[in-house]
């Protein structure tokens, strides 16, 4: 097997990095004054600055090379006309489909699947308008003005973020609510906050099987008809975004209310389908068209740009040299606007389910690494938790810093200081601080010289910590889904780097096929089990433990 890292150019861009070992990052903004100008770009709504990494032209030109050596443009072109690019599981990956205004026709096994993607786009839409003008309503006559999605993974971390993300465009009146965790507390939490009578259910699950999502879904059932409502009012409370027809229909939800993708749809990438149902009830059916709009301006510049002015291509190509080349564990996503709260673990599933492989296409062991560790918190909040270990932990870790320029909330001074901190993080990760600057900082502000030199050390930064900007001028529709479609493209084009399947995602299996053959072995409360003694020592001795907590417990 032949590996990206046996290329020539990967050996030039490891010699590359060895020759900048030694260069810090300011050095270079000091020795080329269009630094930035260079290393910056523009498309659908984000400005991406990327000169805060440890790259020259030289470098850039190479990573690029990389991408030709993977072929990037024809892997491109294979995702966009629908060829079976996850390989692993013989689909197709078109979510772009999903988001294009532009009356081009996608093929899937020689079927245009253009007009079924208009279809339940016009049918959720239809659905929507006659929750909001009050068309359909509860079982006893009441509008129904809160949604409760009850999904995991896809199905709750896209909508949960995007509603989240865009509250200034709620329809007013208007109540969301997403439950995921089987933990009971989750949706126990949530049922407290219902009025069954006003409650819609959004049961999001492909195939009407994901074992958390269906308890729940029968938790939430059982639920409503143990507070008012009826068998026969399942129709108007409980609708479905699924592709399992008959288990719908097994469930007792009515099939007319069913919202249909398909498996070209990846969970990961699905909030563009019906399952952002939830996210259009909230915001409302155009501004969730707005979104689309916005993924599909990305889309169009990631299909038709250059890989020298592509932006998620760059973007993509800074993160393989960080993690490959600069040897870089992991990248922190930290957006400095507290709408983007759930955008970090959004992230960490869209990049880390997808690029968390260790097995190229055809099976062999990789030889060099792949997808970062991602983490992240909305700025400020962050900078009181884990910015520390950011700033002078022994690991360097990369980041993202994210803000819109101007506020939809235009609340006293908050937002000028919010984009100062955006502003000054970066900037001090880059530029640190040296052991005379922190004596001298020290001794200025009256500290003895031999106080300031003992505590020398504790108050050096230093630096030289990569980062990329990426700004909006405001978070609107638009630029959302542009930036959430930047990330996608990103994760995609990492992926055909390092020659792996961004689109399936097996490591997720083998924890929930033990839970099933575990879950008859836990004890009810107040039942005595025998010893378990069919797994390894520890899980043994954990069963057994919380088996005799359950047994001794009250009924």
């Amino acid at each position: 097997m032949t590996f990206i890292s046996d290329s020539a150019v990967w050996k030039r861009l490891t010699a590359q990095a060895q020759a900048l070992k030694s260069v810090p990052i300011k050095r270079l903004f000091d020795e080329d004054a269009n630094r930035t100008e260079q290393l910056s770009l523009e498309a659908a709504g984000l400005y991406l600055d990327y000169s805060k990494n440890k790259i020259t032209d030289e470098v850039i030109e190479d990573l690029i090379a990389l991408a030709v050596e993977a072929d990037l443009e024809g892997a491109k072109k294979r995702m966009f006309t629908g060829d079976k690019v996850n390989v692993t599981e013989d689909r197709a990956v078109l979510h772009v489909a999903l988001r294009d205004f532009a009356a081009r026709h996608y093929h899937v096994d020689g079927e245009d699947v253009s007009a079924p993607i208009a279809h339940e786009r016009e049918k959720m839409n239809a659905f929507v308008a006659d929750i909001h003008s009050g068309a359909r309503k509860g079982y006893s006559g009441q509008t129904l003005d809160t949604v409760v999605n009850i999904g995991i993974g896809g199905s709750d971390l896209g909508p949960q973020m995007a509603v989240m993300a865009l509250a200034p465009y709620w329809v007013e009146g208007r109540r969301s609510f997403f439950v995921s965790n089987v933990d009971g507390h989750h949706l126990a939490s949530v049922l407290k906050e219902l009025d069954p009578a006003r409650t819609l259910f959004v049961i999001a699950s492909k195939t009407f099987t994901t074992q958390e999502t269906m308890t729940n879904a029968a938790s939430a059932r059982a639920w409503f008809l143990e507070n008012g409502g009826s068998e026969g009012d399942i129709a108007k409370h409980f609708i479905a975004l699924s592709t399992n027809q008959q288990a719908v229909a097994d469930f007792g939800i009515d099939t007319d209310n069913m919202f249909r993708f398909w498996d070209w749809v990846g969970g990961r990438y699905s909030m563009w389908s019906v399952i952002g149902m939830s996210i259009a009830l909230q915001v409302g059916a155009d501004n969730f068209e707005k979104m689309l709009r916005g993924a599909h301006a990305m889309d169009e510049h990631f299909r038709t740009a250059p890989l020298r002015e592509n932006m998620p291509a760059l973007f993509a190509l800074v993160g393989v040299w960080n993690r490959n080349f600069q040897n870089i564990p992991a990248h922190a996503v930290l957006p400095y606007d507290q709408r983007l709260l759930r955008f970090a673990a959004y992230l960490q599933q869209a990049d880390m389910e997808s690029n968390g492989k260790r097995v190229a296409l055809d099976g062999s062991a990789l030889p060099y690494e792949t997808g970062p560790v991602i983490f992240g918190e909305p700025g400020t909040n962050g900078q009181h938790a884990f910015y520390q270990l950011l700033h002078q932990g022994s690991d360097i870790v990369s980041s993202d810093f994210i803000a819109a320029a101007i506020s939809d909330d235009p609340l006293s001074d908050h937002h000028e200081k919010l984009l100062a901190n955006f502003l000054a993080q970066p900037e001090a990760l880059m530029i640190g601080k040296t052991r005379d600057e922190a004596v001298s900082e020290m001794v200025a502000a009256g500290a003895p010289a031999a106080r300031a030199e003992s505590l020398a050390a504790h108050r050096t930064f230093p630096g030289d910590r990569p980062s990329n900007a990426i700004l909006t001028e405001r978070l609107t529709p638009e630029a959302f889904g542009a930036l959430v479609a930047l990330y996608e493209h990103k994760i995609f084009c990492q992926g055909i780097i390092w020659g792996i399947n961004s689109f399936d995602q097996w490591g997720v299996e083998l924890g929930k096929v033990l839970a099933k053959k575990i879950l008859p072995d836990i004890a009810r409360l107040g039942e005595e089990k025998d010893p378990i003694d069919s797994h390894d020592g520890s899980t043994n001795g954990l069963m057994n433990w919380i088996n005799r907590a359950r047994g001794e417990a009250d009924a």
